[in-house]
């Protein structure tokens, strides 16, 4: 029965180093045909999956002691010169790619930039970051000291992991999360060590104390849910807060709810529960 789960494991393991494997082709081949490195100059274009990856230079390096055809699926390839990634609607630029088929990776070094063209009656997303991984295996990424943008609306975290078909953006960072709402009357501010978005219904979820700042009004508690198209932000604290210092106004409850666009915070007389089902990450449970 071991003997069996192990091989059962061991061809799962085959089956996606397989699917992993990257194609290189265009532009002077060189190199030992047998051992390598393979150096590709010219119109590169690199495939794996739907992760398209062209540049003026790539090299295709297998571990020492391997050919190139022994080592598919443990070897790494380098594109440099100026890299453009494309999959679906999404397309980045970088210097530097670095696709590794052990792990399904394909590393950006930055300056990196990545944007998702919109479906009809979306806004595209932008990300400007240091550093960009895109997964093969699925339709994520994940960028580090990001900027990511979407609409009127903004987010600057040390990491954000973003799902490109469910327009999921994850952020997070040890200090806090920093999303602002540009708007003619003061933008909206909304700090939290983790931020969940839905960047297409423009609705997101804040945990880990979080602070709204509406103005001169500002409402703090331990999460929210803030819903875009109808302006309503619901807060929970122990008790969550809200005030307004320049007015003299305070207001404290276990559930508030604040409305963005008139200004205007009550206490929210229903019980309420985070919609998490509706963020989890591929995998979460």
């Amino acid at each position: 029965m071991r003997r069996w789960v192990w091989l059962s494991l061991l061809g799962l393991a085959l089956a996606a180093s397989g699917v992993r494997v990257i194609q290189v082709e265009g532009g002077r081949l060189s190199g030992d045909l047998r051992y390598g490195p393979w150096t590709f100059e010219g119109e590169v274009r690199g495939r794996v999956k739907d992760l398209e990856i062209r540049s003026p230079k790539a090299t295709l390096t297998a571990p020492k002691g391997r050919t190139m055809q022994e080592a598919e699926g443990e070897r790494e390839a380098r594109f440099e010169g100026g890299v453009v990634v494309r999959r679906g609607r999404v397309e980045a630029r970088g210097p530097v790619l670095v696709y590794r088929e052990k792990t399904g990776e394909g590393e950006l070094l930055g300056p990196a930039r990545m944007r998702q063209e919109p479906k009809p009656g979306e806004d595209p997303v932008e990300v400007e970051a240091s550093r960009m991984t895109f997964q093969v295996d699925t339709d994520t990424s994940s960028s580090e000291n990001a900027l990511l943008k979407s609409g009127n609306q903004e987010g600057r975290a040390a990491f954000v992991y973003y799902e490109e078909e469910k327009g999921l953006a994850v952020f997070t960072d040890s200090k806090e999360v920093v999303l602002t709402r540009k708007r003619k009357d003061g933008d909206l501010v909304i700090r939290a060590k983790e931020v969940r978005s839905l960047t297409g219904p423009k609705k997101l979820i804040a945990t880990g104390g979080v602070r709204l700042q509406d103005g001169d009004l500002v409402t703090t508690g331990e999460s929210l849910y803030y819903d875009d198209t109808t302006g309503e932000a619901i807060v929970l604290g122990r008790p969550a807060v809200s005030e307004n210092k320049k007015e003299g106004f305070r207001l404290s409850g276990n559930t508030l709810q604040h409305n963005v666009n008139r200004h205007q915070v009550r206490v929210y007389g229903k019980e309420f529960r985070l919609p998490v089902g509706e963020f989890r990450k591929l995998g979460e449970k």
